[in-house]
C-alpha cells in the first residue's frame, strides 16, 4: 500500500511522528513523504533535515513559499504551492494521501490534487479556530478528502455534516499525544544547559498572528511584548518562535525587540522538535500563548495555559485552559496568579490511547 504523508511545517510533522514510527516497521506499507513549506525555510531552521534524518521513507522536497508574510505574499505563496503540486501529482500516484490540520499550505497542496482524482484523509478536521482564516481551509481540506480522522465526538459530527458522509468519520484522538506513557523527558538540568535557560522558573511562550485580525496584529504584537516583559521579573520566558503565518514577522520583530531588553530572562528558540518541545513543556511552569498545543497536549502534562485572544476561539477546551484578551496587564496578572497555583490535576478531553493503531487498522480496511 503506498501511502503519502503531506507535511508543511514542524507542527505537523510532530503529530505524524508515532504514525511514521509504526507504518515505517509495518510491510503493507511504502510510506513516502511529501515536505513542503516552513520545512525549507532557512528561517524556520529547515527542518526537512530533520525528515531526512529520521529516515521513515522516500522523502520529496518541494519549493512552494515564497519570503513574504503579508497578505499578498501569502496569496502568491498559495498559488505557487498549488502549481508546484500540480506537476507532481500529475507524475505520482497513491493509494492514499494523509493531510493534516488547516494551514494554508496545506490546504493548497489538497487542491491541487482534486482534478488528479488524489485520495486523500483528512486528520483532524471538524475543528474550529475563529481568530484565523485556516478555519476555512481545513473545512475545505475536509470536502476534499475521502477518509477523515477526528480528535472528539463533536469534531466528527461536524466533519460529516459538513461532508454529508457518515461512513467515513473515525475518532482517534489526539496523535500527538500517542506516546505520552512512553515518553521520557531529558532532565531539567541537561535541558536548560542544552538551550542556554537559567536554573529559575519559566513560562514556555508561543503566539501566532490572528490572520481574522489582520490590522491589529501590531498592537497585538506590543502588548504581548509588554506582558512577557513584566512577567520576566519574576519567572524566566522561553519562547517557541511563530510560524509561517500572514503578519508572522510582527510578532517576530517584538519577540527579537523583547530578547534584547532582557537577554538573561527570554531565551528564543526557533525550532526544538517534538521530543525537546514535550520536555520543555513538562519543566515549565505553565504555557502562554495562543498554540493548539496549549489546548491540545498541555492538560497532559499538567499545566495550565494562558490562551490569549480569539486564535483558538471555537476549540474544546479542557479545565486547564485560562483564556485572556491581548492586553499586557491581563496577561500579567494570570500569569502571577497561575504562578502560584498546584498543577493541574484534570482530564484531557483529546487523549485516546492507541490512535496511531487506529488510523493504520483503518487504512489497511478501506484502502
Amino acid at each position: 500500500m503506498k501511502i503519502g504523508i503531506l507535511t508543511s511545517s514542524r507542527a505537523d510533522y510532530g503529530i505524524y511522528q508515532p504514525l511514521l514510527k509504526k507504518m515505517s516497521n509495518d510491510s503493507c506499507f511504502q510510506v513516502e513523504i511529501i515536505a513542503f513549506g516552513t520545512h525549507l525555510s532557512k528561517l524556520h531552521d529547515y527542518t526537512l533535515r530533520i525528515i531526512e534524518k529520521d529516515n521513515f521513507g522516500k522523502v520529496y522536497a518541494l519549493e512552494t513559499l515564497i519570503d513574504d508574510d503579508t497578505q499578498l505574499g501569502t496569496a502568491k505563496s498559495y498559488a505557487k504551492t498549488i502549481s508546484v503540486f500540480a506537476d507532481f501529482w500529475n507524475e505520482n500516484n497513491y493509494d492514499m494521501v494523509l493531510c493534516l490540520g488547516d494551514r494554508f499550505e496545506m490546504n493548497a497542496a489538497v487542491q491541487a490534487g482534486i482534478p488528479f482524482g488524489v485520495k486523500f484523509a483528512h486528520l483532524y478536521g471538524g475543528e474550529t479556530t475563529l481568530g484565523a482564516f485556516d478555519n476555512i481551509f481545513r473545512h475545505q481540506i475536509s470536502l476534499a478528502s475521502q477518509l477523515h480522522f477526528t480528535a472528539t465526538e463533536q469534531f466528527s459530527k461536524r466533519v460529516s455534516e459538513i461532508t454529508q458522509d457518515f461512513s467515513n468519520v473515525f475518532i482517534i484522538g489526539s496523535l500527538s499525544l500517542d506516546e505520552l506513557f512512553s515518553f521520557q523527558p531529558k532532565p531539567k538540568t541537561i535541558f536548560l544547559e542544552q538551550f542556554g535557560i537559567s536554573k529559575e522558573d519559566y513560562v514556555l511562550v508561543t503566539f501566532h498572528p490572528e490572520t481574522m485580525s489582520f490590522e491589529k496584529n501590531t498592537m497585538y504584537a506590543q502588548e504581548m511584548r509588554q506582558a512577557l516583559s513584566k512577567i520576566s521579573e519574576h519567572m524566566n520566558v522561553v519562547v517557541t518562535m511563530p510560524n509561517a503565518d500572514t503578519m508572522g514577522s510582527v510578532i517576530r520583530e517584538q519577540l527579537m525587540l523583547l530578547h534584547s531588553e532582557h537577554l538573561d530572562r527570554v531565551v528564543l528558540v526557533e525550532n526544538f522538535g517534538k521530543d525537546n518541545y514535550f520536555t520543555a513543556m513538562y519543566h515549565s511552569k505553565m504555557l502562554i500563548g495562543n498554540t493548539s498545543s496549549g489546548i491540545i497536549e498541555a492538560a497532559s502534562f499538567n499545566k495550565y495555559v494562558i490562551n490569549v485572544g480569539n486564535r483558538q476561539k471555537g476549540r474544546l477546551q479542557s479545565k486547564n485552559i485560562v483564556n485572556c484578551d491581548f492586553i499586557a496587564n491581563d496577561i500579567y496578572n494570570a500569569a502571577m496568579k497561575l504562578g502560584t497555583s498546584k498543577p493541574y490535576e484534570g482530564e484531557n478531553i483529546y487523549f485516546r490511547n492507541g490512535a496511531a493503531d487506529k488510523v493504520i487498522k483503518i487504512l489497511k480496511e478501506f484502502v
